[in-house]
């Protein structure tokens, strides 16, 4: 199909479905036209009109055309209205409405063998999807979300396997669980509880890890007021359901807590120290809205709707993004300089050691 099929296929589908919401006014009566441009589709209205521009409209459209372009566009659904102005004098088709895409939908790799893929993969170069790929020179702290059982462990231990060549970890695991397996298989220590203590004890040993993490910034900082290209390795502070961590503690130990988090996630960028965090979910009881604020990855994974992504997506209306079913699925958002900022379908990869799926 051509870019004037993919028009006319376009226009036709918006045509049939508008025609009621826009009072009868179609492309056939010159109120709106389609044009194809490189990542996306504008929607050009002619205007005075006696149909209201709004979101609603937007929203719309984009249930229309995400429907008639899928499998072989994804658009990139938007929080609200996107427009742009056009390059003409007619005043009357100044301006549109922006509906970008992605070539294709979201494809989930599947790795016959992880450590393989993570010894010959460019260290700190972590591939989400294919054709989709993280720079953790470029993030400074990455949630994953989702319900039990949903798949934060699987993705979890899929990022400490790409992470452990470029970067030094630090692991806190207060289920005791998959990534204290994982630690102990590849010699990384890991904080958990320990017999005989009490939560507070727990976290208290985690505030002096995260105090000690803090100062690593600190001496860096220094480090680069003297030295500004100074190169260091990367260090990812891990913790595993942080929910878990935030309840039933004592409030001064919890404050601390969330200040030493809160502190690594605004100064840690430059000094290459970043955050990664699990947990069901990120509402301010379990984080400071400081640290929800610098999350440049959000993965949410398992049941998509209004309700389970509030905390990572407060803006977002997930109606009309196309999820694929199954274990391991979800949303994905990357906010650096090389992404754009929209909401992604993602499939999180499959992977297998030589003792078989770890699903």
């Amino acid at each position: 199909m051509n870019t004037q099929e993919l028009t006319q296929y376009l226009l036709q589908s918006l045509n049939m479905s508008l025609g009621g919401m826009m009072q009868g006014e179609t492309s056939y009566t010159n109120s709106f036209d389609v044009k194809i441009v490189k990542m996306g589709f504008l929607f050009i209205p002619r205007l005075p009109t006696s149909y209201i521009i709004d979101n609603d409209l937007y929203q719309k459209i984009f249930l229309i055309a995400n429907a008639a372009l899928y499998p072989r566009f994804t658009l990139l659904k938007q929080s609200s209205a996107y427009f742009v102005p056009l390059k003409t004098d007619d005043i009357h088709v100044q301006r549109a409405l922006y509906f970008p895409w992605k070539i294709g939908i979201s494809e989930r790799l599947v790795i016959p063998d992880l450590n393989e893929f993570a010894s010959v993969n460019e260290p700190l170069k972590i591939p989400i999807m294919k054709g989709l790929t993280i720079d953790m020179n470029k993030v400074t702290s990455i949630a994953i979300a989702g319900q039990s059982g949903s798949g934060k462990s699987y993705t979890l231990t899929y990022f400490l396997a790409m992470l452990l060549s470029g970067s030094d970890l630090l692991i806190v695991d207060p289920k005791f669980d998959s990534p204290s397996r994982w630690g102990a298989q590849k010699g990384i220590p890991v904080i958990h509880p320990q017999q005989n203590r009490s939560k507070s004890d727990f976290v208290s040993e985690i505030n002096e890890n995260l105090s000690s993490a803090l100062k690593t910034i600190q001496d860096r900082q220094q480090i680069l007021f003297n030295e500004p290209m100074h190169q260091f390795r990367h260090l990812t502070i891990v913790i595993d359901e942080l929910m878990a961590l935030s309840e039933g503690v004592n409030k001064a130990i919890k404050d601390s807590f969330f200040s030493l988090l809160s502190q690594i996630a605004l100064m840690g960028r430059a000094t290459k120290v970043h955050l990664l965090l699990v947990s069901q979910r990120f509402d301010h009881l379990t984080m400071p809205v400081s640290v929800r604020e610098q999350l440049n990855v959000l993965i949410q994974v398992g049941n998509i709707n209004r309700k389970s992504i509030q905390f990572l997506f407060p803006d977002l209306d997930p109606e009309g993004i196309v999820i694929p079913t199954g274990k391991g699925t979800g949303l994905l958002q990357i906010i650096d300089n090389e992404h754009p900022y929209q909401v992604l379908p993602l499939l999180t990869p499959t992977y297998y050691l030589k003792e078989g799926n770890l699903k």
